[in-house]
């Protein structure tokens, strides 16, 4: 029983420390914002840039490898076709070129901050 005393009082410990909270804190908001940038990408930016195209739907884009035609791509799901499903891949590389580029925007000014404070202190 004292053996499992110690663990719970040690994972209190762990849990409750800051370093714990603030990471299950990234988390949470990390998921969020990840809803938020896939819906720009699929929202706003890729309608334009298929507009641009030649109205093109990158998220219906995909190569079939069955012998059947099908005319969309949630055709040949339904159907359990084998498909490539490139235009999803595209639309997935840049949703996370964009949430990198914006948690290193977001590292960049946390970094400023500190520094700031830094030499506030001195």
């Amino acid at each position: 029983m004292r053996y499992l005393t110690n663990i719970y009082e040690e994972f209190k410990t762990f849990a409750v420390k800051g370093n714990a909270l603030d990471l299950a804190i990234g988390l949470v908001l990390g998921a969020s914002f990840s809803n938020i940038v896939n819906s720009l990408v699929n929202d706003i930016i890729m309608p334009p840039i298929g507009l641009i195209l030649g109205r093109v739907n990158f998220s219906e884009l995909y190569i079939n490898l069955s012998d059947k035609d099908y005319r969309s791509l949630a055709f040949a799901k339904e159907a359990g076709a084998p498909t490539i499903n490139y235009g999803l891949f595209l639309n997935g590389v840049l949703t996370f070129l964009i949430t990198a580029f914006m948690l290193f925007l977001f590292v960049k000014f946390v970094n400023r901050l500190r520094r700031e404070g830094e030499e506030a202190k001195k």
